[in-house]
């Protein structure tokens, strides 16, 4: 079979964003290390530093708890542990040297083979090149252990790929960790790394972040490098990371943020505490169909309602800007775009037409869903789209207010099979369109939104809440993020499955 190369699953909607930027020299974090069984990336690194372990220990360490979990939990899909304990015992630099980390397979890591989550990727050799934001990490002193479960392409909000099967929620292994950085997020939440690559085009960072109780940041359109230079709502994917610590997110961005002359924001440096400053929160609870969310989700919503008035912030009820329902539709089509330039990329690649030997049925439904329509009629999506976009923009300026918290998904995690690649099309759509129905303004806007694991149901299930701002706000999220992570830990919680 022909190689399909990686700017043809980038043609997906995950087109992904990557770091060129040098890394900057980290300061020691002001914020002290969250409690927890496990130590954090900044506190293995600083262990490894002191020379109570070595690097070589801690990812010795790692490769057996990933050995001895995999089974239960499918988040792997191509290790590298002969070449990660090679790197551990060369004795690696940066930051977080000997720190053990994972790269989701949706993008070019050397060595290694970047399937996508994808029957159509199977035959791919290893990769010669890697993202920008992968020698970001390299620099760092990261030590990948191989690539991590997503499902196809990005394309769904659970990793349930046919190719490589369920990735199971730590939680409740009966339940979907979300995704698409779904492999990632199990790993740490699991105590097998203490932080994981993730990208989100959609929610894909924040999805599982909530779903497997992390802290999950998507940073704003260009923050990070965008890998084609792409500007607009049609650069809506980006990458970072999923962690248990706030600290742990914040020095890894400013160790992959853009620092070149002309970026498109400055850097925001290494956020190292919380900010006195009160601020005006918007708070939303209605999805993008106008429901209200399931009773587990209202009860997590009301929590951090309650938590950020405690703290003194000063909150104002507020909706959407624009029409939700019809917003979450033309993002489907939008996303169904994507879907259609995979298609035609793989059959350049291969001289046939992708059909179920090489795609999901979700896949092809949303190649049908995009080769019925006409083109003029992407065209008036893609100007509504742009609408909502500046909607959303102005709408603080509006309000006056510095961020908006909502849920992150309409109800806590499905249970697989729920979300997955072989619900009929129909079917499908409708459940995602209720379930998905606040996380894809902020990718089309360019604009960072966390994900902040601040509640559990009572059955033991995590609930994350959305916290949103303005574009190259990521500053002002970090700082809100440690006051809620002192005031609320969530740390000590560990999920019934673990190392």
């Amino acid at each position: 079979m022909t190689r399909i190369t990686r700017r043809a699953l980038a043609a997906a909607p995950l087109a992904l964003a990557a770091s060129r930027a040098l890394a900057a020299p980290m300061p020691a974090p002001v914020s002290p290390a969250p409690a927890s069984p496990w130590p954090d990336a900044t506190e293995s690194a600083a262990r490894i530093r002191r020379g109570e372990i070595t690097a070589a220990e801690v990812v010795e360490t790692a490769i057996r708890r990933a050995e001895a979990m995999q089974g239960a939990l499918n988040f792997v899909v191509n290790s590298d542990f002969d070449r990660a304990l090679a790197k551990a015992k060369a004795g690696p630099t940066g930051p977080f040297a000997g720190v053990p980390f994972l790269v989701k397979d949706l993008v070019d890591y050397k060595g290694l083979p970047t399937r996508g989550g994808s029957q159509s990727q199977r035959f791919e050799p290893p990769a010669t090149k890697q993202a920008p934001n992968c020698d970001a990490f390299d620099r760092a002193g990261l030590i990948v252990l191989g690539k991590s479960a997503t499902p196809e392409a990005g394309f769904l909000p659970s990793t349930e790929p046919l190719t490589t099967g369920l990735t199971h929620n730590p939680w409740d292994l009966s339940r979907s960790p979300g995704g698409s950085s779904g492999g990632s997020s199990v790993a740490v939440a699991a105590g097998i790394v203490p932080a994981a690559h993730a990208t989100d085009g959609g929610g894909s960072i924040r999805i599982p972040a909530s779903h497997c109780g992390l802290f999950g940041l998507k940073p704003s359109r260009g923050r990070i490098d965008d890998f084609e230079g792409k500007v607009g709502i049609t650069a809506f994917g980006v990458e970072h990371v999923v962690t248990r610590s706030v600290r742990d997110s914040a020095a890894i961005l400013a160790l992959t943020e853009d620092h070149k002359p002309g970026a498109n924001y400055p850097p925001v440096g290494v956020v190292a505490g919380p900010n006195k400053k009160r601020l005006r929160i918007g708070v939303m609870l209605a999805n993008g169909e106008g429901h209200s969310p399931t009773p587990d989700v209202v009860a997590a919503h009301d929590h951090a309602v309650k938590l950020v008035t405690d703290l003194g912030h000063h909150i104002d009820y507020v909706r959407l800007p624009y029409d939700g329902d019809r917003f979450i539709q033309d993002f489907l089509l939008f996303w169904a775009g994507g879907a259609q330039r995979l298609a035609s990329d793989i059959t350049k690649a291969t001289g046939r037409k992708p059909d179920g030997t090489m795609l999901e049925p979700f896949t092809l439904g949303l190649i049908d869903l995009a080769n019925r329509t006409k083109p003029e009629d992407f065209g008036q999506t893609m100007k509504r789209l742009e609408a909502d976009v500046l909607a959303y923009d102005t709408w603080f300026g509006a309000y006056q207010f510095d961020v908006v918290l909502s849920p992150v998904l309409s109800s806590g995690p499905p249970k697989l099979g729920e979300i997955g690649p072989l619900v009929p099309f129909d079917t499908l759509v409708a459940r995602l369109t209720e379930y998905v129905g606040y996380t894809p303004i902020h990718n089309l806007a360019g604009a960072p939104a966390m994900s902040v694991p601040l509640y559990w149901t009572p059955e033991g299930l995590p609930i994350g809440t959305m916290f949103a701002a303005r574009a190259g706000q990521e500053r002002m999220l970090f700082e809100l993020a440690y006051e809620l992570e002192a005031a609320n830990p969530w740390a000590h919680r560990i999920p019934p499955v673990h190392v």
